[in-house]
């Protein structure tokens, strides 16, 4: 009878050390999109730190005609970091502490939440970090937030079978788009806004090999300007859009869905007439299938911020998965 109580208590102390950890509950995370809670005393904000902060992390969006920065930046003392205000979706922290260094932390204390901690021992050392680090804390609150804007579209969906069904694509957009042209391998998808539009162009080339990267930049500007002067009318007969030269186009070797992607950003304006606005451009190398699937993005939105409606149009984009 001992043996059989022992045994018992043997196999009940098992099984509670073999059981799974419980889920620790964490809030839904809040804030407007592209809304940055910066933790950081009041001295250093005040100070050298906080200029790098703003010239830094607070940088204007490269490609857009306008300056409008990453994120709209709301500053709290630490002591005031605490409760309902340690919920906002992206967070860094900025402080003086005897370590030193970059720690991101993922859902610290809601979800979904990225939060970047800055430390060293004086203010100089923190500006080096900051300015060092600037572009990798960047990209982690804009990953965070593109997700976000994905989760906010897939609420309520297109049904973009035709899509599917003629060039092989996934493309996650909202039920507010319509395709305002579908020919061929070819898709303009469209949402108007009060004094403009919101657009995504869909199409597939065939697969070129370039000897130098260059010549592959040439190629994404001379397509896009093919493809919107035939394929996009401006409001007068002759009109058409195409690259703004006076504006530099940047480049960016990405990957998405596992595939190669070259991202292009400028501005196009229309030739005839006073319009113009910011493009983003994704060219999909599919290798499997012998061709570039190109997407892009522009707006039309005169006299009004453009910041989000890019964001949105980034995260349609990079929901794109390729047969």
């Amino acid at each position: 009878m001992r043996r059989l109580q022992i045994f018992f208590l043997m196999f009940t102390f098992f099984a509670c050390n073999n059981s799974k950890p419980k889920k620790v509950y964490k809030p839904s995370s809040s804030g407007n999109i592209n809304n940055l809670l910066l933790v950081i005393d009041d001295d250093l904000w005040g100070g050298r730190v906080g200029d790098v902060l703003r010239e830094n992390v607070g940088s204007e969006i490269y490609g857009l005609p306008q300056i409008e920065p990453y994120f709209d930046m709301r500053q709290v003392p630490i002591a005031v970091f605490t409760d309902f205000v340690r919920l906002n979706r992206i967070v860094l922290k900025v402080q003086i502490s005897d370590e030193s260094g970059v720690k991101f932390y993922k859902d610290p204390y809601a979800s979904p939440q990225t939060m970047v901690i800055v430390s060293a021992e004086d203010s100089n050392k923190l500006i080096d970090l900051i300015k060092t680090n600037s572009n990798d804390i960047i990209s982690s609150f804009r990953a965070v937030e593109i997700k976000e804007k994905q989760r906010r579209i897939n609420k309520s969906l297109f049904n973009s079978s035709s899509i599917k069904a003629a060039l092989g694509v996934d493309l996650k957009f909202s039920s507010a788009y319509r395709i305002a042209k579908a020919k061929d391998n070819f898709f303009w998808i469209r949402r108007d806004t009060d004094n403009g539009s919101l657009n995504l162009l869909l199409y597939s080339t065939p697969i070129k090999e370039f000897n130098h990267p260059s010549l592959f930049n040439e190629y994404i500007i001379q397509q896009r300007d093919s493809v919107a002067q035939s394929e996009i009318p401006g409001p007068h007969e002759g009109d058409f859009m195409t690259t703004d030269e006076s504006y530099t186009p940047s480049f960016f070797k990405t990957k998405i869905s596992g595939l190669n992607v070259l991202e292009t950003r400028s501005v196009w304006k229309v030739n005839g007439a006073f319009m113009s606005g910011p493009f983003v451009n994704y060219c999909f190398l599919d290798k499997s299938n012998g061709r570039f699937i190109i997407a892009e993005g522009f707006v039309y939105a005169p006299a009004k911020a453009k910041r989000e409606y890019m964001l949105e149009l980034e995260a349609m984009i990079r929901s794109i998965s390729i047969d």
